[in-house]
């Protein structure tokens, strides 16, 4: 079965840029483009469109809170009916772009805070879903399986579960939180536990206890972690030798 390849693209803003988007572009099969919210403007959401339709690269829109300067990763209170005007209005920002670069957003997958609130909080998976059916419920959304998302994704849209190349998980499953020893990976280990990901459905606990499941049919690796190029090129060239065809999943 093809697994997807999927990174953050876009997290600039004005003469602010973070990562090789380009270059990431050349790896991944789906790009989930930030909507100037948490990050991007429209300039660069115009640019990483284009060069995603160039290159043959899915466009997905990633919808996060309005935190410019905490890059979408500090909790916001927030009424969920807010919340689902919010992500509408990124869903379709995006989308314009996508269309006059000959293309359309074809998924939406929350990013930072908004990713962890979503999946934890079913308040917060509906809203997250009210606006994916407001603008067009044929997109699919990306996220964690077994979370609030996808329960509230069951019977409404298509849901594709992800996992994380460079992030550790703890032994519930979820991500370890960013500030914790580990929780990000090197690129070594980041490859490995891709191809885990991958070939058995699991990765390893960050403290070491075993083994968690991870049901994913697309991974991510982060365009503003440390070497994210090299890291994401080295997971397709494992893949590959692991037998994993690699291919967008919408």
């Amino acid at each position: 079965m093809p697994l997807d390849l999927n990174s953050d693209l876009g997290e600039g803003f004005g003469p602010w840029t973070m990562g090789d988007d380009a270059a990431m572009l050349d790896i991944v099969t789906s790009a989930n483009i930030a909507c100037g919210f948490h990050a991007g403007d429209p300039s660069i959401m115009r640019r990483i469109c284009a060069l995603a339709v160039e290159k043959g690269v899915r466009i997905g829109a990633h919808v996060g809170y309005r935190d410019l300067a905490g890059f979408g990763r500090r909790d916001i209170a927030m009424d969920p009916a807010e919340l689902r005007d919010e992500v509408l209005y990124q869903i379709g920002s995006l989308d314009a772009f996508a269309k006059a670069a000959g293309d359309r957003v074809r998924y939406v997958k929350p990013h930072g805070a908004l990713y962890h609130s979503a999946s934890r909080d079913r308040r917060f998976a509906d809203a997250v879903l009210g606006a994916l059916a407001d603008y067009d419920p044929g997109l699919a959304l990306l996220g964690p399986a077994g979370s609030e998302l996808a329960h509230a994704a069951a019977a409404a849209v298509r849901f594709v579960g992800e996992g994380f190349a460079d992030r550790a998980y703890t032994p519930s499953g979820t991500l370890a939180a960013r500030g914790l020893p580990g929780a990000v990976l090197h690129t070594d280990e980041a490859v490995a536990q891709a191809v885990s990901i991958a070939v058995s459905g699991k990765a390893r606990a960050v403290d070491g206890s075993g083994e968690v499941a991870v049901q994913a049919a697309s991974i991510c690796v982060h365009g503003d972690t440390p070497a994210a190029v090299e890291m994401a090129r080295r997971i397709r060239s494992s893949l590959d030798e692991a037998g994993v065809p690699v291919a967008p999943f919408c």
